[in-house]
């Protein structure tokens, strides 16, 4: 069998592969980020492309309409090559420029810094409280972080102070701190005596919190303390995100995302965890998330100048299966009942031991996960926003393709999961697209004449359809009375943009003329129902959660959003189609990538990872596949807002304002 060169373009990206290669599998050789929701199996149309040279042999698929087989377009997952090939890769099949959260506002959350958990994402706060005797140094014992360091003066032996050098060494470290159990590798014993006398017994040392012992990880001669960095990792089915934290003045230096390439294998956990399972699966996606957490490491520490051996440190926060593809662990048991991942809480091990490239010897930790389906970016969310030390009851919901849900305070707390599936993050929809550039993000229509007026990631021209544009329209669709509460798209509305499609009734939003892509950007019905299904998951599981603590939304304190577009959703749409509960406006909040944000505090003090682990020990998870409520509740949230309109009183009144029926299901 010969090789083949495969060419994309625009980019001219090639791999060279074997014949009878699929084109999604080049592509991924490639570094060519294709949308592939469903993994390879043909279903989902996201990795549309067009073949410009060369022979191939394609499968019809439903998937495409006849104008697109017409016009050459083929799936990239369901067409080998058979010669050298040049691709042509549309805008809408294309990954890239993702609009990535990476930040949190949780200085709009927090109103008091008593405690460090709350002041260590605030430097200046943090020096004032130092300088005022309220907080103890950072290398005090109290507030060592994962790594610290160190710079110490060993007194020289004498005949009466003839310890060993390592001793002295554990002996100045302890001095003044309550450190029990230390221990340190051979290489660094090996060196020790030499690099002791060589420099005047003047050293660094890099201590580790691993496992409940601090490990002199490293040892450098004179006072390297000002070069002293780490990295934390949020580890999302969807996008990866990082920062460089300075580990001496506690400031983010920098933060990068971008798309987790494991979406090449699928874009939901499910079928990653299928595919690992598969020959070479497992390795397949551990290195895929490794190279590209390297990528993004290696891109702060050049941006920053700085060396990548004075990075000793890296704090991760993700799901369950996420963490475990993370550290090459079989994930195959989290699917199959009783739903027990092989482990939550992974010991603090060598970051070269995953294939992290920081520092030889720099550790890497996970924060803890609390069951199969609620993982560590949870329980840093709920660090983050401070849920667990509230005296009234909050709810975090993180939305994305698991949507997570935490609810409680300082005395209890619980959580769930609800699939709410890949749909708001633009896949497995006509139109869907993830927050790229060009993506349609804001979306008013005009009640009078149904006009339409569109907000876009950058001010491009529209290429698709993103999660919260999708919220916004239905919204409005549902508001302007062309879609009923059964989601329904009214076709006896006489308008241009109401036509008959592939997949039934569709509303056009953009007319091809105006779109990037050269063909109408549409919602149909099928999309809607799709869409419906999703935000129909997280109100459900959400309204389960509260009903099983005896409790109405009315009695919650604060609603915190997290997740991939919580700060580009409109609140009151998503109350509008149901996604949201219908309470105060004021008691929601945005707080961002909650999961990065709680594993920066884990990384910068030990009390805050130790709460972490705290908050994954107390938190009860509530599986709803067993809750007897549950499938009511999906069910009766399949509507819009939902088949009980009481629950949205604000919504029943609008409507009935604006005079339009309020028809029961």
């Amino acid at each position: 069998m010969g090789k083949c060169k495969i060419t994309f373009q625009p980019g001219g990206s090639e791999a060279t592969v074997a014949e009878g290669t699929d084109l999604l599998t080049a592509a991924i050789a490639a570094g060519v980020q294709l949308h592939s929701d469903c993994g390879g199996e043909g279903i989902c149309s996201g990795c549309k492309v067009v073949i410009r040279e060369g022979e191939v042999a394609s499968e019809f698929v439903e998937r495409l309409t006849a104008s697109e087989r017409e016009a050459g377009f083929v799936l990239a997952c369901r067409t080998t090559v058979r010669s050298d090939v040049q691709v042509e890769v549309p805008p809408g099949s294309r990954v890239e420029r993702e609009q990535i959260l990476t930040e949190t506002e949780r200085e709009q959350i927090l109103t008091e810094a008593a405690k460090i958990e709350q002041l260590i994402q605030f430097p200046d706060r943090i020096e004032e409280a130092e300088k005022a005797g309220e907080l103890a140094p950072a290398s005090s014992p109290t507030r060592l972080p994962l790594v610290a360091k160190l710079f110490l003066e060993l007194p020289p032996p004498t005949a009466t102070d003839n310890i060993s050098d390592l001793e002295r060494l554990y002996r100045e470290i302890r001095r003044g701190r309550d450190i029990s159990l230390m221990q340190t590798g051979l290489a660094n014993v090996r060196k020790l005596a030499r690099l002791l006398r060589e420099n005047d017994w003047k050293i660094t040392v890099t201590l580790g919190q691993r496992n409940g012992t601090t490990e002199v990880v490293l040892i450098e001669p004179g006072d390297t303390t000002q070069r002293h960095y780490g990295i934390v990792v949020d580890i999302g089915t969807t996008t990866i995100v990082a920062s460089l934290v300075d580990l001496n003045s506690r400031r983010v230096l920098g933060t990068k995302g971008t798309r987790n390439r494991q979406g090449g294998y699928g874009e939901d956990v499910i079928t990653r965890i299928i595919y690992a399972g598969m020959e070479e699966g497992l390795e397949d996606l551990h290195r895929v998330v490794i190279d590209t957490v390297n990528e993004l490491i290696a891109a702060l520490v050049s941006e920053n100048e700085i060396s990548l051996n004075d990075v000793t440190a890296v704090m991760c926060a993700g799901n369950t299966t996420m963490t475990h593809l993370l550290l090459r662990i079989d994930p195959s048991y989290i699917r199959r009942s009783p739903y027990v991942p092989a482990i939550n809480t992974p010991s603090v091990i060598r970051a070269q031991e995953a294939g992290i490239r920081i520092n030889p010897r720099g550790l890497l930790s996970c924060l803890p996960s609390v069951s199969s389906y609620v993982g560590g970016d949870i329980t840093a969310g709920v660090l983050a926003s401070g849920i667990d030390e509230m005296e009234g009851v909050a709810m975090l919901i993180d939305l994305g393709t698991n949507g997570e849900i935490a609810l409680g305070n300082r005395e209890w707390l619980v959580c769930c999961s609800a699939s709410a599936g890949p749909a708001f993050e633009g896949s497995g929809v006509r139109s869907g697209v993830r927050a790229v550039e060009g993506a349609v993000q804001k979306a008013g229509i005009d009640p009078q004449n149904f006009e339409v007026a569109c907000g876009t990631i950058g001010d491009a021209r529209p290429v698709g359809i993103c999660g919260s544009g999708y919220i916004d329209l239905i919204g409005e669709l549902f508001r302007c009375g062309i879609v009923d509460r059964q989601g329904a798209i009214r076709g006896d509305i006489a308008h241009p943009r109401i036509r008959e499609g592939e997949d039934g009734w569709e509303f056009v939003l953009v007319r091809s003329e105006e779109s990037e892509t050269g063909r109408d950007i549409v919602i149909s019905q099928t999309d809607i129902a799709v869409l419906i299904r999703s935000k129909g998951a997280i109100f459900a599981a959400a309204r389960s959660l509260v009903a099983k603590m005896g409790m109405e939304f009315t009695e919650l304190d604060k609603i915190f959003i997290g997740g991939g577009f919580g700060n580009y959703l409109s609140i009151e749409k998503a109350i509008w189609i149901g996604l949201l509960p219908d309470i105060p406006l004021d008691k929601f909040e945005f707080i961002g990538n909650s999961s990065l944000s709680g594993a920066r505090m884990a990384l910068l003090a030990a009390e805050a990872q130790k709460k972490t682990e705290e908050i994954g020990a107390r938190m009860t998870n509530i599986e709803l596949c067993e809750e007897p409520s549950y499938m009511g509740e999906y069910v009766g949230s399949l509507f819009l807002p939902h088949t009980d309109i009481d629950l949205f009183p604000t919504v029943k009144q609008k409507l009935e304002e604006e005079r339009c029926p309020v028809r029961s299901p």
